[in-house]
């Protein structure tokens, strides 16, 4: 079974946007993953306009599943990861106002920043997986690096979803079975909703980890927080 990692920003976003402490983000992040999930995601930004720094060093004391922590890996972000030591980081080649991720790592162009990157969160025994959009070269880029995982950026399948399923995730499909070839783990992450989650697992093979956030946190304004990481984890079966 595909793990759900639920992304959590937008619980932060929330509460920032009134002051104080409401939502909780520990409180609800520890009932995400007693509804089932099996990870919680986070991406601190320089900016921390949703979560913040302290906010990855208090999950990384609370979180009893897997932790992900997803940024670009600026030297304040390094230290912190190497602080918290989270089970898994995910290099996102973010610009500092980019409202949220909108492209993957040119794994061939940064293979040597990306590799020495690596080199120093797995010497701390942290997984690491670079995100790339599903483009043969820049997967086998990934491998190159000493990467142990990618995460494929799903927002171009989660556009074409809804005019060509087929169309929409041929090119993810071919990376997927590259990444299988080369040994290097997969992820993905990026709009993948209860809509399009289901056939995007059914036609990936070897699929590890999905990570859904804005569309999981919208979905539950209607249907509840407990039920949507149910239907998820049902749809990834």
């Amino acid at each position: 079974m595909t793990k759900l990692s639920v992304n959590v920003n937008k619980i932060a976003t929330l509460r920032n946007s009134r002051g104080g402490n409401v939502p909780n983000l520990l409180t609800v992040a520890q009932d995400i993953e007693r509804f089932g999930a099996e990870g919680i995601t986070v991406h601190p930004r320089p900016d921390e306009r949703h979560i913040r720094y302290q906010d990855t060093r208090d999950l990384a004391k609370r979180v009893t599943t897997e932790f992900n922590v997803e940024g670009n890996p600026n030297p304040k972000f390094i230290a912190l990861v190497l602080e918290t030591k989270p089970t898994q980081v995910t290099l996102v080649p973010d610009a500092v106002d980019a409202i949220t991720s909108n492209a993957g790592w040119d794994t061939v162009q940064h293979a040597d920043f990306l590799t020495k990157v690596i080199a120093t969160f797995k010497s701390a025994g942290i997984r690491t997986s670079i995100f790339v959009d599903p483009v043969i070269s820049m997967v086998e880029g990934a491998k190159a690096t000493g990467a142990d995982r990618i995460e494929l950026y799903t927002e171009s399948y989660a556009k074409e979803y809804t005019m060509s399923k087929e169309k929409a995730i041929a090119p993810f499909v071919s990376a997927a079975h590259r990444a299988n070839e080369l040994g290097i783990g997969i992820n993905a992450g990026h709009d993948l909703s209860l809509e399009n989650i289901q056939y995007f697992k059914a036609n990936i093979p070897g699929l590890l980890e999905v990570s859904i956030g804005h569309a999981l946190i919208c979905e539950s304004l209607y249907l509840g927080l407990e039920n949507v990481v149910q239907m998820y984890l049902n749809k990834l079966k």
